[in-house]
């Protein structure tokens, strides 16, 4: 069960960084050729409707760690999913039934809830605006700021020590 968990942490976190700002305009990754190739490669069905449900549940999922929507927002994104018990000799394990909703969408869905639940704020945006990508945060202080220190990071520090100077000189 961990490494599922972990594998949709994973899943969840790479679909949301389908959307990078690259020179200040959004990239979608998930459109055309590269979308039908990321959607393969996570073993989705190569669709226009998969790959509209993925851009869906993406969006959706990215408006509320930005603070953009509520959380109630994801609701439709679960319509008709329920759990059911089922007894083994092992004991009692859960199945899950998507009904109408699409199982992908559910699955990240429920990769959320379970970072949200085991590791609350550690999935979120990158402090650089302009990147436009999400970071899993899984340092010990829970300090980490950018998805990539080299790319996102060492810029935003250079920018501000850039002005700090800049505002002595003048």
């Amino acid at each position: 069960m961990a490494s599922v968990v972990v594998e949709d942490a994973e899943l969840l976190l790479d679909l949301l960084n389908t959307r990078p700002i690259v020179n200040g305009v959004a990239n979608d990754r998930l459109a055309g050729a590269a979308g039908g190739r990321w959607l393969g490669a996570h073993g989705l069905p190569d669709s226009p409707a998969d790959a509209a449900a993925a851009r869906r549940v993406r969006d959706a999922i990215a408006a509320v760690l930005r603070g953009r929507a509520g959380a109630e927002t994801l609701q439709p994104l679960l319509a008709g999913v329920s759990r059911t018990p089922v007894v083994e000799p092992a004991g009692v394990r859960w199945e899950l039934h998507t009904g109408p909703a699409e199982p992908f969408g559910v699955r990240c869905v429920l990769a959320w809830s379970r970072l949200a639940e085991s590791l609350p704020g550690r999935l979120r945006p990158c402090a650089n605006e302009e990147c436009g990508l999400f970071l899993l945060d899984r340092s010990r202080a829970n300090a980490r700021l950018w998805c990539s220190m080299s790319a996102c990071g060492n810029r935003l520090k250079a920018r501000r020590h850039y002005r700090r100077v800049a505002g002595r000189a003048d």
